[in-house]
């Protein structure tokens, strides 16, 4: 993902550092954008979740605007906090982990599953926080015994949805909003009245110590960035339609326009 180029001059390098997660490459995009429009050379690196907090911890990357808290990436904020500088949500608890089903499944919560879907619960990338969510929820439900993880990539998950969907299959899935699939399918979240999948979340901009003396400008643009969940979506979903990210991105901010120019103010 390269970064945009606006032709202002260059007020400084950033690097942000995100997963290749659809709704941290949109955030990242638009962020990235908004700080080029303002002068800033961007460039954007790809980490698995763990190097990302790494990066930004010991200065190899500036910031990150794609730490979900308090619970999917508690392990990370625990080990690297105390090297980051927390700017606040960028998605405030409007972020969720969930256990999700074709809407004709007909199960409603986690406490309803015994067989369905051969008993495999298709997960993403194992370094994500919402597999050992998943892993624990699988402990944590007695129905769920004998249920197996099935892990590879949030692309392979998505596949593997809408084929199941096309054929009316069973299939049950670690999702989370935002996130695009719940604009394009039929889907529904599992109610999970132990909490093992986690409440409500945020998403957090975090940047590395000393950004605020050496950029501030930039770190007050980070500071500033919030939007919520149906603006990410809206990014994810042209982006699943086709789009380039920095295009659908780009569209994004020219059609709230307002909001973008609150972030530089």
């Amino acid at each position: 993902m390269s970064a945009f180029s606006s032709g202002s001059s260059n007020t400084g390098n950033i690097t942000l550092a995100y997963t290749e997660q659809d709704d941290q490459i949109a955030s990242t995009n638009v962020i990235a954008q908004v700080l080029e429009d303002q002068g800033f050379n961007v460039t954007t690196s790809s980490l698995d979740n763990a190097v990302m907090w790494e990066s930004v911890a010991n200065g190899e990357a500036d910031a990150m605007v794609g730490a979900w808290l308090p619970v999917t990436h508690q392990a990370q904020y625990e080990e690297f906090k105390d090297d980051l500088d927390n700017l606040g949500p960028n998605v405030d608890k409007q972020a969720q982990n969930s256990f999700v089903v074709p809407s004709y499944m007909d199960v409603d919560s986690i406490e309803d599953l015994d067989d369905q879907a051969g008993q495999v619960v298709t997960g993403i990338e194992p370094g994500a926080g919402s597999c050992k969510l998943q892993k624990n929820t699988l402990e944590e439900y007695p129905n769920l015994e004998g249920w197996q993880q099935e892990l590879s990539s949030t692309g392979a998950m998505t596949t593997q949805l809408e084929r199941a969907i096309a054929q009316e299959d069973e299939i049950v899935i670690t999702g989370w909003t935002p996130h695009w699939m719940f604009s394009r399918f039929d889907i529904k979240t599992l109610d999970d009245p132990k909490s093992a999948m986690g409440d409500a979340e945020s998403i957090y901009t975090f940047a590395r110590e000393g950004l605020a003396d050496d950029m501030p400008e930039a770190y007050q643009i980070l500071d500033n960035f919030e939007w919520d969940v149906k603006d990410v979506e809206g990014v994810m979903l042209d982006m699943e339609d086709g789009r380039d990210p920095e295009d659908a991105a780009r569209d994004w901010i020219k059609d709230n326009q307002d909001k973008a120019d609150s972030w530089v103010e």
